[in-house]
């Protein structure tokens, strides 16, 4: 397990409390847990949320039922304080995962691991490159960025933090364009590898120092060269051609995978009662 810049010694003890109530209260078994969001990211302040999100396994007779297709594959915790606890079910991650989803293939890169239990999660590494789809990340990532761009960034005062999850999915895009692979979750690796003006570099350094040195930022003057390379990139998509798909991949290496975790965990009897 590994743990980055944590103010709270209690916060793991919490988050461990959580998963096993959240394992005997749905009768499931979560066989991989992660940090997302900032704090994985790498640029968290200090009150920002914990966003853990984990993948779980039901006993067999949940998946051998007539209604199986009308049940729900999605475990969600109300937002606790400080605490966003949301888990999706085994057979659901391996679909999306299928489909390059990108916020699971950056679950599995996560410096901030809680829990892993078998093979789940180091197969999924193993097969991420096989699966790892280019155009799907290229479209989640640009629509990510305008989203948030056209919802916090636009006017004279602005939601300064926001800055940065614009920033994040347009770097990402860029990683992608220059071939690179799948995207990393560190934010700082981005920056060092596609940002190349050192005036952005340095306005984005700025950036990061206000938010990591206390609590989120708030409102404030927008940022105006920060703005500027929004358009700028905008505008440059606006004409570039998105990236060709690969192909659908084949699905029976994901159906082994999800029959070998669902025998090893019901053979072993790990299951709380």
């Amino acid at each position: 397990m590994k743990w980055h810049d944590i103010e709270d010694p209690d916060m793991e003890k919490r988050i461990q409390a959580k998963l096993a109530e959240i394992e005997h209260r749905n009768g499931v078994r979560i066989v991989f847990a992660c940090e997302s969001g900032s704090r994985a990211w790498g640029f968290a302040s200090r009150n920002s949320d914990w966003d853990v999100r984990f993948i779980y396994v039901h006993p067999t007779e949940w998946y051998l039922s007539v209604d199986f297709r009308n049940k729900r594959d999605v475990i969600e915790l109300p937002l606790e304080d400080d605490l966003d606890i949301v888990g999706w079910e085994l057979r659901k991650a391996l679909g999306l995962f299928w489909k390059s989803n990108p916020p699971l293939l950056e679950w599995l890169d996560s410096p901030m691991i809680y829990l892993e239990r078998g093979e789940v999660s180091d197969r999924l590494r193993a097969l991420r490159k096989s699966y790892y789809s280019p155009q799907s990340s290229w479209h989640h990532y640009l629509h990510m960025a305008k989203g948030n761009y056209r919802e916090y960034l636009r006017g004279d005062v602005v939601w300064l933090k926001k800055y940065l999850y614009v920033l994040r999915p347009l770097l990402a895009v860029r990683w992608l364009e220059r071939e690179l692979g799948p995207v990393p979750i560190r934010f700082q690796v981005l920056v060092e590898t596609v940002v190349e003006q050192r005036e952005i570099q340095e306005a984005i350094a700025a950036l990061l120092a206000a938010k990591m040195a206390g609590d989120e930022l708030s409102m404030g003057a927008r940022i105006p060269i920060l703005s500027n390379f929004f358009e700028t990139e905008f505008a440059r998509h606006e004409t570039t051609q998105a990236l060709l798909p690969s192909g659908r991949k084949p699905v029976e290496p994901l159906n082994v995978l999800f029959l070998d975790a669902l025998q090893e965990v019901c053979l072993n009897g790990q299951y709380p009662p």
